[in-house]
């Protein structure tokens, strides 16, 4: 590949619910990384989006390329599995695995029986994760995530893996600039939100003694160009932010700053209280034009639309913000093909 790669632009693999499947993860590995990508990343869902089979895939067909998940969650393995699995994901890679972990949706933990994820934990795994990674045995352990008589792995370990973090509120951001490498915001964030976000990650590094840029915080930014049909638009957008407003709206709304009469409307609209299951993949193409009635233009400005230059100009805006790289979030590598080609010309 004889242009530059592009390490501050992100996609997902298999984005959404996975389009046709996980075969589909191959191909689209091989081609975001010919288009320059610097990291694609995998979310975890519990049906054929198994976290540790994906990463090995796309790492096994890729050669340049970070893989990170975007997130698994620590509490649905032992720690000494997914000690495991990152050390074997970063050996097998020469140095190109990330593991990410987030919080998820409690609900979903409970209905299932697993104990919800605290920040305590997550901060509590990051550390037992760095100490395993450099040979350390821990006896003894009693900390948020649970009691352990010892946890080790090899004592010749001495292995330098990135973790990231998914963040959305103040204290899961904080946790971010203290303890990880990587913090990947939530799609959808205002410019004003993500500016905030940036400042929270970068003070909570400084106060614990950490370089502050060494921290490298993602934008997570739908994006999604004119040079797709309009059914598919309103899905990768309308029926997405509908969705997120469906499993946590009241979180987004007030991070974002947002008019909670307008979520209330939402959710008292008789068309959203028919769909059954998520909207991005449950809701018909009818239902979703009327629900495009019901969220405001200013929420959805929080995207990259338009003409492929357009997009490309909104991507660059993200750094201006204060993000020191960016998820085209949404859309596969063909699909976002256009707008990388307008992202490179912009430089020239």
């Amino acid at each position: 590949m004889s242009e530059h790669v592009l390490d501050e632009l992100g996609y997902y693999l298999l984005a959404g619910a996975g389009g046709d499947g996980p075969a589909g993860l191959l191909d689209e590995a091989r081609q975001g990384e010919a288009l320059g990508f610097g990291t694609a990343f995998i979310s975890e869902r519990w049906n054929v989006k198994e976290a540790a089979s994906l990463t090995g895939a796309a790492l096994a067909v890729t050669e340049r390329m970070q893989i990170a998940t975007a997130a698994t969650n620590h509490n649905t393995r032992h720690p000494l599995i997914t000690g495991s699995w990152a050390t074997t994901m970063h050996r097998l890679s020469g140095g190109r695995f990330t593991l990410g972990i987030g919080r998820g949706i409690a609900a979903i933990y409970q209905g299932f029986g697993v104990p919800a994820v605290t920040t305590a934990q997550m901060e509590d795994f990051a550390r037992v994760m760095r100490t395993l990674w450099r040979g350390g045995a821990i006896v003894g352990h009693d900390g948020p995530i649970g009691q352990y008589p010892v946890l080790y792995l090899d004592g010749d370990f001495d292995e330098d893996i990135r973790l990231a973090i998914v963040a959305f509120g103040p204290q899961t951001l904080a946790l971010g600039g203290r303890q990880f490498d990587d913090v990947i915001l939530h799609t959808y964030f205002t410019p004003e939100t993500l500016q905030r976000a940036v400042r929270i990650v970068k003070g909570a590094a400084e106060q614990a003694g950490r370089d502050p840029d060494a921290v490298r915080v993602w934008s997570c930014l739908a994006t999604v160009g004119d040079h797709l049909p309009e059914e598919l638009r309103l899905k990768k957008t309308v029926a997405r932010l509908a969705t997120y407003l469906q499993g946590y709206g009241d979180l987004l709304v007030r991070t974002n700053g947002w008019d909670p009469a307008v979520l209330q409307r939402f959710r008292d609209d008789a068309v959203v209280q028919s769909v059954a299951g998520g909207i991005d993949h449950k809701a018909t193409a009818g239902q979703i034009e009327h629900i495009a009635t019901l969220i405001p233009d200013e929420w959805l400005e929080a995207a990259a639309t338009g003409s492929a230059p357009q997009c490309a100009a909104r991507v660059r805006a993200e750094f201006d913000h204060g993000a020191d790289a960016v998820i085209m979030h949404g859309a596969t590598p063909d699909e976002l093909a256009p707008i990388v080609a307008a992202y490179r010309a912009a430089e020239s």
